[in-house]
Parts: structure tokens; sequence; C-alpha cells
């Protein structure tokens, strides 16, 4: 059973800098999808950015491009590099891995694209 445990959020100010983490177990993930996602207050769980490790795909949302950046390393932890955030940034950031690798944006930009989730870690963007 894949688990995926997310770490690094907290609360910066608007044009900082966020790292985000996925510990991925429980799976090898050369041949998975790795999806961030996140949910705001009063708001459905949107996509941000996903990435094919087949591949090696990275497919953003039109709202993050050119702010964030989705990696992998050579174990298993996917990162999600976020910079020039605003506090329209703020949301509880979420994780999930399927093993049907994307090959464009429309098929990994759902929740209901991905099996396994993470808990989500909160971002706090605010002055």
């Amino acid at each position: 059973q894949v688990e995926l445990v997310e770490s690094g959020g907290g609360l910066v100010q608007p044009g900082e800098s966020l790292r985000l983490s996925c510990a991925v177990s429980g799976a090898t993930l050369d041949y998975y999808a790795i999806g961030w996602f996140r949910q705001a207050p009063g708001k459905g769980r949107e996509g941000v950015a996903c990435i094919n490790l087949e591949g090696g795909g990275r497919y953003y949302a039109d709202s993050v491009k050119g702010r964030f950046t989705i990696s992998r390393d050579d174990a298993n932890t996917v990162y999600l590099q976020m910079n020039s955030l605003n506090p329209e940034d703020t949301a509880v950031y979420y994780c999930a891995a399927d093993p049907r690798p994307p090959m464009m944006w429309s098929q990994c930009s759902r929740p209901t694209d991905f099996y396994s989730w993470g808990r989500g870690i909160q971002v706090t963007v605010s002055s």
C-alpha cells in the first residue's frame, strides 16, 4: 500500500519561497504519477502540478506556471518548489500518487486522477 507524507509547509510572507516534500513509501516511483493539489477554505481541491515519473513529463496549472516547480530526487521523494508566493496560494497542500503515468495536464489535474493521498500540510502566505 502506497503511503505519502507531506512536509515543509508553514507561514511565509508574500514574495517568499517554500519547498514542499512528499515522501513516498510502499511503492517504487519509477512507474507512477505524483501530483500536488491544494484546497483553500471554502473551495474545492484543485490541481497544482504533476510529474510523470516514467517519462519525465511535468505539468502545471496556469495559476502556478513560472512560479512552481515539481521534481523528484533519486529516492522516493517528490518536491514542489514554490516561488513568488502570494496570499492566493494559501491552502492545505496534498500530494497524491497513481500508477497511471499522465501524458498531459488534463490526465493529472483532477483529484479523481489519483488513487493514494497524503494527509496534507498547511501553507499560509500572509504579511
